[in-house]
C-alpha cells in the first residue's frame, strides 16, 4: 500500500506552500483507498496542522514508513532519507552551483529524485509549476512599484492579502494612470500576468497600436513569438526553428522601450536566447521604462540589469541609468529604474498557489506515480539507485 508523506519545508527563507491542501488529501484518500497520507507538522505551512486533522489526515513527526515524500523546495541534505522516492523542485537540471551538494547526496543516499520541473507530457509541455501565481503576484508587484515610485497610487503587498480574490478587490478604489505595460512570454507566468491585468480592466492593445498610439486609459500589449523575435538573416520567425536554434534570432524589444512604462517579463531564458535589451541601452535618451518586474528572475539574463534576486519583505532595488549602480528603490526620478526580482513570488499567495498546484498534481501526476511504470515519471526521474538516469547523464561532472 503506497504511503505518501508531505514533508515540512526547511529551506531558508522558509516556504509556506504545500503540494496538497487538506481537502485535496481527503479527496485523494476517497478516490484511492489503497493510498495513505502522513503530514509532517509545521508551524510555517499556509495550512495549519489542525486543518489536516479536520480532514482526517494523520499528522506525525516520523515519516520513515512513507514510500514517497513530497515537498516544494529543495530538501536540506541532512534531512534526506535514504532509499526513498522524493518529489520537489531540486533546481539541479541546469547544474546550479548552490545545489551541487544536494545532487551528490541524492546519489549517495540512493534516492529516486522526481523533479517537478521535469514532469512533461510527450510533447515536452510542462505539467506542473507555480508560474501562473508567479505571474499574478509579479504583475501586482510591478504595479505596486510603479505607484510608489511615481507617487500616483498605493496598493498593499500581495502577502498581506488572504487570497487572490482579496488582492483583486484591493484595487477597488485605485485609479491606475494612463500607463503602458509590455508583457513578455507565452507560458504560465505570462498567463498569470494577463489574468490580473484583465481583472483590473487594463485594456489589451495590439503591438502595432501600442507603438503608434497614446491612450486615455492604462493599456498593455503582449509580446511573444514573431512580435518579439526574428531571424537575423531574413527577419522571419519560425517557432520550431527558434526553439532549435535560438542563437539565430534577434530580439525586437528595442522598439518598445520608448513606449513602455512597466515591463513585466515572463520569458523563460537561457544563454542562447537574445536578451530583451543590453545594459547600455538604459542610457538611451528615449528610454521610458521606469519599472521592470522580472518575474522569471534570471539574474543577468533577459533583463541584464537584474543583478540579484530579492525577497518578499524587500522586493525592489533601483538601478542608476548612468552608472548601473544599485540605488534605493522608489526614487521619483527618471534617472533610475526600479527592478522587482523576487524569486519565490507564489509564496505571497500560498493558499491559492498550493490549491492550483495540488489540483494539477492530483489530476496528472498522482495516477502516474501509482503505476508500476510510467513514462511521465521516468522522464522526470533525475536519479535512482545511486545512478543518474540516461536522460540526465549530462550531469555526471556536476554530480562528482
Amino acid at each position: 500500500m503506497p504511503s505518501i508523506g508531505l514533508i515540512r519545508e526547511r529551506k531558508v527563507p522558509q516556504d509556506e506552500r504545500v503540494a496538497f491542501t487538506p481537502k485535496q488529501c481527503r479527496q485523494i484518500l476517497e478516490k484511492y483507498p489503497e493510498v495513505s497520507f502522513l503530514v509532517e507538522p509545521s508551524n510555517n505551512r499556509c495550512y495549519k496542522d489542525d486543518e489536516y486533522r479536520t480532514e482526517g489526515i494523520t499528522v506525525a513527526d516520523d515519516l520513515s514508513q512513507c514510500d514517497i515524500l513530497i515537498g516544494v523546495k529543495e530538501v536540506p541534505v541532512d534531512h534526506l532519507m535514504p532509499g526513498k522516492t522524493y518529489l520537489f523542485f531540486s533546481h539541479t537540471k541546469k547544474k546550479q552551483a548552490h545545489n551541487k551538494k544536494l545532487m551528490q547526496a541524492l546519489l549517495a543516499k540512493h534516492i529516486r529524485m522526481v523533479d517537478y520541473e521535469c514532469l512533461t507530457h510527450r510533447d515536452e509541455q510542462r505539467i506542473l509549476g507555480f508560474g501562473f501565481y508567479a505571474g499574478i503576484v509579479g504583475a501586482h508587484n510591478g504595479l505596486l512599484t510603479f505607484g510608489k515610485k511615481t507617487c500616483t497610487f498605493n496598493v498593499a503587498a500581495a502577502h498581506l492579502q488572504p487570497s487572490y480574490a482579496d488582492l483583486v478587490n484591493s484595487y477597488g478604489a485605485v485609479k491606475i494612470p494612463n500607463i503602458k505595460i509590455a508583457v513578455t512570454g507565452s507560458g504560465r507566468v505570462a498567463s498569470g500576468v494577463l489574468d490580473l491585468l484583465s481583472q483590473l480592466d487594463i485594456e489589451a492593445v495590439e503591438p502595432a497600436d501600442y507603438l503608434t498610439h497614446q491612450f486615455d486609459y492604462p493599456v498593455f500589449t503582449h509580446l511573444k513569438g514573431d512580435e518579439l523575435y526574428a531571424r537575423r538573416d531574413n527577419g522571419m520567425f519560425y517557432r520550431s526553428d527558434f526553439h532549435a536554434n535560438p542563437e539565430a534570432y534577434k530580439c525586437l524589444f528595442s522598439s518598445y522601450v520608448m513606449q513602455t512604462d512597466i515591463l513585466m517579463n515572463g520569458i523563460y531564458w537561457d544563454a542562447k536566447i537574445a536578451r530583451l535589451f543590453e545594459k547600455e541601452d538604459i542610457r538611451r535618451s528615449d528610454w521610458r521604462i521606469s519599472v521592470i518586474a522580472d518575474i522569471t528572475c534570471d539574474i543577468g539574463g533577459s533583463v541584464p540589469i537584474n543583478v540579484d534576486a530579492t525577497t518578499i519583505e524587500d522586493p525592489v532595488y533601483g538601478i542608476d541609468r548612468a552608472t548601473f549602480a544599485v540605488t534605493p528603490p522608489y526614487l521619483n526620478t527618471p534617472d533610475t529604474i526600479d527592478v522587482m526580482a523576487v524569486d519565490n513570488l507564489p509564496n505571497e499567495l500560498p493558499r491559492d498557489a498550493s490549491g492550483y498546484f495540488g489540483a494539477h498534481m492530483e489530476k496528472f501526476v498522482l495516477p502516474e506515480l501509482l503505476k508500476p511504470d510510467s513514462d511521465i515519471i521516468n522522464r522526470a526521474t533525475i536519479c535512482r539507485d545511486g545512478h543518474l538516469t540516461k536522460k540526465f547523464e549530462y550531469l555526471t561532472d556536476y554530480a562528482l
